[in-house]
């Protein structure tokens, strides 16, 4: 392999086609540790040599590759998980561990508050969730939703006043 930084055309070609194949599978392996799932893998290793290719001519060294393209991969899985957003599981169905010792009309507003959460829209329910059933700050939901602070608390706010609005409850009554 050439140590020349600069390649053009074949020669890039040519150095890069023999990274991949010496280079392929211990990448490979690499991300399959790092991610224990073999398509996910696939997907990281096609991302990690598509950016390796872009960006080859900053590959001073060949004797360094593995350990660059490595690093490539580290990032790229980051990337994955940045972009990442967990399917929130439908609280349908769901329930909050009940205390045996509730009176039967307080098992039936807890029901009823429920209902009428998982009746508000997405973008209102998952911050209240998250601030009420995960006791996250406006500003630490802020960051798991990637979020504007300002917009997590209009949020907050809308899902209050939903909830308000469902219960017949004037603001002034609560607050």
């Amino acid at each position: 392999m050439s140590d020349s930084p600069v390649l053009h055309g074949s020669n890039k070609r040519q150095r890069y086609e023999s990274l991949v194949d010496q280079l392929y599978q211990d990448v490979f392996r690499y991300a399959l540790w790092v991610c224990k799932n073999q398509p996910m893998a696939e997907d990281l290793v096609q991302e990690t040599f598509l950016r390796a290719w872009r960006s080859l001519d900053s590959l001073e060294n060949d004797k360094a590759a593995k350990a660059w393209l490595f690093t490539i991969l580290r990032r790229e899985n980051a990337r994955q998980y940045e972009r990442y957003r967990p399917e929130l599981v439908d609280i349908e169905g769901q329930s909050i561990a009940d205390a045996g010792d509730q009176e039967p009309d307080q098992r039936m507003e807890r029901q009823l508050l429920l209902s009428a959460i998982k009746r508000l829209d997405q973008e209102y329910r998952e911050p209240l969730l998250l601030q009420v059933i995960g006791g996250f700050s406006g500003k630490e939901i802020a960051e798991i939703m990637d979020l504007n602070n300002n917009t997590v608390m209009t949020r907050l706010f809308r899902a209050r006043s939903k909830l308000k609005q469902d219960f017949g409850v004037d603001a002034e009554e609560v607050d």
